[in-house]
């Protein structure tokens, strides 16, 4: 269907699997679909329906989506109108799938025909919305996680399993392999804190540049190698190196550990950089969840105890005010992979209530965002925190420090780490490249031992 037409069906059309099903089984299905819509409106005192210009935008969106992750895009086809001189080219058939499909239209009618508005007798009801607003591919791995919940230690039900599955990539981006890795330890606030280097393959730029890379978890869980596919991809599609770093994790050691062995590290690396094969004079910091929260505070750490001088910073869906209520909080409470429980409980082993506040854990509130590196944000729409990238990326703008927004439609907090998720691989692109525009100009400078003892006094 398609608003300003109401009552208006097209059997197979554009946006159905049509051509690229079984057409007699498809036929068949928006034949029983149209007639229990008919039955429906009688039932009700309504005589017409039509679909909503947001719905009918969100569906075409959805049919794309479906068709970017396959090759048929590539083909100067009909497919895309490529026959008529001028047409936009927009993807016309489903390839999400029958099954899907018939899914979809199911779910429309579960939900009060999500998408249209009907007129008659009994008024006007408009019920706006958008069917299938996930990417396919983060949807149907959902689909095929086999359960959504985690008894966490105080009996909260959360997310867990999802996050596991979400997170967990099973192969390699076109290139990552390619990748030179090493293993070590250096010297953290507390003990040895574990570590894994990155390198480009050949041809490598020798000293490559740096970027010091904080896994995610929530604090609690992972380490040094829970993000390699990520930081393998990212490693090969800017041509940098990266260092993913371990650091001591909740409730075992609660703030500040993280936020002072993040801190310790990086002035070690930058001290260390020639010797890991790398430039002591272009480094970065970034990270994923909590890992992106801690790329966060050390860049401000960084500028005011004396630290390395910082190229950039990119942050991946970060935690950036952990008293921060209401907004995406709300409306994603219930968001696969990250659920507000799950939030709630990784916040609560790692810092005490009183102690929310303290810039160290809430980058947000600190008094001053100015001076600060150039900064990449990256929000995922269906995501607790995606009011805190939002807002922490606006606030560095108002204090006069550059800051890019980048916001994954369609995905989870969890699911751009998915290297299989090739609806991800945009996104990775975008990061890979504001990598190498942060160190295009070498305007970095190496630590001092100015910025040893400076940690001290940051960080207790």
């Amino acid at each position: 269907m398609t608003s300003g037409f109401p009552n208006l069906y097209m059997i197979t059309g554009p946006g159905s699997p049509s051509v690229l099903s079984n057409m007699i089984v498809s036929i068949e299905q928006h034949v029983d679909w149209i007639s229990r819509c008919l039955h429906d409106l009688r039932d009700s005192g309504f005589d017409t329906i039509e679909p909503t210009p947001a719905a009918e935008e969100g569906w075409v969106r959805h049919v794309n989506d479906c068709a970017d992750i396959t090759l048929f895009p590539a083909a100067n086809s009909w497919y895309l109108g490529s026959n008529v001189p001028g047409k936009p080219r927009v993807f016309m058939p489903y390839v999400g799938g029958v099954g899907v499909y018939r899914a979809s239209c199911d779910d429309v009618v579960a939900k009060g025909y999500l998408g249209f508005t009907r007129t008659g007798p009994a008024g006007i009801l408009c019920n706006d919305g958008v069917v299938n607003a996930l990417q396919p591919d983060v949807a149907e791995l959902l689909r095929r996680t086999p359960s959504h919940e985690f008894a966490s230690p105080d009996g909260h039900s959360t997310s867990h399993t999802v996050w596991q599955a979400l997170t967990s990539a099973t192969s390699l981006p076109v290139g990552a392999q390619q990748v030179v890795v090493s293993d070590g330890t250096l010297l953290g606030a507390a003990t040895e804190l574990p570590y894994r280097l990155y390198r480009p393959g050949s041809p490598a730029p020798a000293p490559a540049p740096l970027t010091v890379y904080f896994h995610g978890g929530g604090w609690v869980f992972g380490d040094h190698t829970t993000d390699d596919a990520l930081c393998r991809s990212l490693c090969a599609e800017s041509g940098t190196a990266i260092i993913s770093v371990g650091y001591r994790r909740a409730p075992y050691a609660r703030f500040p550990a993280a936020t002072d062995d993040a801190a310790a590290a990086l002035t070690w690396i930058a001290d260390h950089a020639a010797e890991l094969g790398t430039d002591p004079a272009a480094l970065a910091v970034a990270g994923w969840c909590a890992g992106a929260n801690l790329a966060a505070v050390t860049a401000q750490w960084a500028r005011d105890y004396g630290g390395p001088r910082l190229a950039g910073q990119v942050l991946i869906t970060p935690v950036t005010d952990a008293a921060l209520e209401g907004g995406s909080r709300l409306t994603h409470a219930e968001a696969p992979g990250l659920s507000g429980r799950l939030l709630r409980w990784f916040l609560d082993q790692y810092v005490d209530q009183i102690d929310c506040r303290d810039p160290r854990v809430s980058p947000l509130r600190a008094a001053d965002l100015s001076g600060l590196a150039p900064a990449l944000v990256v929000v995922a729409e269906f995501d607790p925190l995606a009011d805190d990238g939002m807002a922490y990326a606006d606030a560095l703008q108002k204090a006069g420090t550059p800051a890019q927004v980048i916001t994954a439609r369609g995905h989870l907090h969890t699911s751009l780490l998915n290297t299989d998720l090739l609806s991800g691989a945009r996104y990775r692109r975008q990061i890979a490249a504001a990598l190498g525009s942060f160190f295009a100009e070498k305007t970095c400078a190496p630590a001092s031992s100015v910025a040893t003892s400076a940690m001290s006094r940051a960080t207790h």
